[in-house]
């Protein structure tokens, strides 16, 4: 979590995550219901819109545009490093 979005985490910018066994693969819709479910601390209004993260929070797959992976149909794989980066800020 970068740009601010490590806030609504307890300030917490790194995370290494097991998630739990599941008949059908993680995909980063279900990762996104996950990190709402078990690690958003506060205001998720600010994270989440939907299913989806909120417009303004760019959202990388190993380094890459979750656009060119699939958005939130991408079936993540063991190892994925996915990085959420809040580009909103007040002013």
């Amino acid at each position: 979590f970068r740009g601010g979005a490590e806030f609504l985490f307890d300030g917490v910018k790194k995370h290494q995550v097991t998630l739990p066994c599941q008949p059908e693969p993680w995909d980063v819709r279900n990762l996104l219901k996950w990190i709402k479910q078990n690690m958003l601390k506060e205001r998720p209004e600010l994270f989440m819109q939907g299913e989806s993260v909120r417009p303004g929070i760019l959202v990388l797959i190993n380094d890459a545009d979750w656009e060119l992976m699939g958005e939130l149909d991408y079936k993540l794989q063991d190892q994925d490093n996915v990085v959420f980066i809040s580009t909103l800020h007040g002013g």
